[in-house]
Parts: C-alpha cells; sequence; structure tokens
C-alpha cells in the first residue's frame, strides 16, 4: 500500500482548471440573473433616491428639518412648476446648455485630437504633455481672474473655461488608452500586412475606445462643474446664475431646485455616454451583453 497512491489522485490537478472555470462561469451569469430585464433594472435603480425623497418629505413635515433651511420636495416641486409656467426656467436651462455643449465640443475636439497626437508622437508628448499637466493642476477659481481680464464677461469667457473643464479628462484618457494597446496585438498587424493607417484604424482606436470614453464620461461631470463656477460671472441668464439670485432673497426653494437640476442633467449626461458606450463597444464582452 503506497501513501502517494492513496491520498493524491491523478484526476485532481487535470480537474483543477475545469473547476475554476466552472466556479467562475456562474459569477458573471448570476449577477445579473435577477436584473435581466431592463425595466426591473430601471426601476431598481431610482430606489435609492426616491427612497430619500420620502425620507426628506417625511422629516420635514415632521419637523426634525426647518424649511427655511430645507424646503421639502413638495415645496420645491411647486417652485418648480411656478418656473415653468412662467418660461423662467426654461430661458435660464437654454442658456446652461447652450455653453455646455459649445464648451463640450471644443473641449472634447481638443483633447481627443491632443491626446492622438501625444499618444502616437513621441516627441510631440516630449514637448506638449509637461505643460499640458502643469495647466491641469491649476484651479478653475485661480484662472478665474485672467479669464475675466482676457475675455470680460461675456458668452466666450464662460464657454473657455467649460473647454478647459472638459480638454484634459478626454486628452488624458486618449493618450492612456492608445499607450495601453496589447503589444501583441500590434504584432499580429505586423504579421498579417496590415498598413499603418490600417493599424491605427482596425487595431489602435477600437482598443483605445473604452478609455476613451470613460474619459468622455469625466468630461461630462467637469464641465457642468466649470459651468457652474462660470455662471458666476457677470451674468443674466442659466441656472447658476439663477442659483445665486436666489441666494441673495434667501430662496431655498431655488437653490435646492438648482441643484436637483443639476443631477439630473448629470444622470441624462450619464446614460448618453452609456448609450454612446454600447453603440462603439459591442464588440467588448464587457458591453456586448448590456441591454
Amino acid at each position: 500500500m503506497s501513501l502517494g497512491t492513496a491520498t493524491s489522485p491523478p484526476s485532481t490537478r487535470a480537474d483543477s482548471p475545469a473547476r475554476s472555470v466552472a466556479q467562475t462561469r456562474p459569477l458573471s451569469t448570476t449577477a445579473h440573473a435577477g436584473l435581466v430585464n431592463p425595466a426591473s433594472y430601471f426601476l431598481l435603480s431610482w430606489l435609492v433616491p426616491a427612497l430619500l425623497v420620502i425620507v426628506w418629505e417625511t422629516a420635514t413635515r415632521a419637523g426634525l428639518i426647518r424649511s427655511q433651511v430645507l424646503p421639502p420636495p413638495s415645496s420645491v416641486l411647486i417652485t418648480a412648476w411656478d418656473l415653468l409656467r412662467s418660461g423662467e426656467l426654461f430661458r435660464h436651462l437654454g442658456a446652461s446648455l447652450l455653453r455646455a455643449i459649445a464648451g463640450f465640443l471644443i473641449g472634447g475636439t481638443a483633447g481627443f485630437g491632443f491626446g492622438v497626437l501625444t499618444g502616437f508622437s513621441r516627441i510631440a508628448h516630449a514637448l506638449l504633455d509637461r505643460p499640458i499637466q502643469m495647466i491641469r493642476a491649476i484651479p478653475f477659481l485661480a484662472l478665474l481672474p485672467l479669464v475675466i481680464v482676457w475675455f470680460g464677461v461675456d458668452e466666450i469667457g464662460k464657454v473657455f473655461l467649460v473647454s478647459l473643464a472638459v480638454f484634459f479628462p478626454l486628452y488624458v484618457n486618449t493618450v492612456l488608452g492608445i499607450r495601453q494597446i496589447d503589444p501583441k496585438l500590434l504584432e499580429v498587424s505586423k504579421v498579417t500586412g496590415l498598413s499603418r493607417l490600417d493599424t491605427v484604424r482596425r487595431i489602435i482606436l477600437p482598443g483605445a475606445m473604452p478609455s476613451v470614453l470613460t474619459g468622455v464620461r469625466y468630461s461630462l461631470a467637469t464641465a457642468w462643474l466649470a459651468l457652474v463656477i462660470a455662471e458666476t460671472l457677470a451674468t443674466t441668464s442659466g441656472i447658476g446664475f439663477l442659483a445665486m439670485d436666489a441666494r441673495e432673497f434667501l430662496q431655498t426653494n431655488v437653490i435646492v431646485l438648482t441643484i436637483i437640476i443639476y443631477a439630473l442633467i448629470g444622470v441624462v449626461a450619464d446614460g448618453l455616454a452609456r448609450m454612446l458606450e454600447r453603440r462603439l463597444l459591442s464588440w467588448h464582452p464587457n458591453f456586448a451583453d448590456k441591454g
């Protein structure tokens, strides 16, 4: 009788890879098992915000929170309806959206372009990356006096601040996406005889796209952050102006309304970014099964 043959059956090592695969597969499938229905996922994603609104309304009505400090959601909803009927909310929201869209298009195009340039060229990276990173480290509030001197208080200054905020996330993520391409894929392109242009079009840009789209999502968030700062300049329109004007008259319901509007715009912008991800990354295994 041999202890070696009795205690270590030969099938143990052979079965270990199959067992590990069998254990990992259910994790990816059961993670979404209860959320296959898109309607169920949508309702579940709004569960926590709905509970917060209910608790907020209940606490305010019970006197636990002073309405002068934090008005109840019902009061904010009435204020929103009044501003909608007068057309004032549409005017301010339209002005903010135009500034955000213009800044995003300008800053996003520049960020992606410079990211591609420095990602592909070591010379361009040596010349441009350090000054870009130095400017990225400067806070927006520190630039505000200089922007006023350069552009005054016109729309150009506001769009410039939004463009600057959008530029850096897209630039950084574009460079990162290009530099993180798997070298094995580049070797495959050489073996198959792809030209430089085809390699960029079929391998490098699709491979960098997840990182680029992450930069888009960050840029959408920083665009509104910069817009809030930009609309504190001398202006007569915009959601930021509406909040500043309400602060002067201690209209907390209007202030809370503007915060909720920013949050809802962020949700819509993030939803659009997710749709873009699903469309452009349908080939990617992490995005292929997302409805």
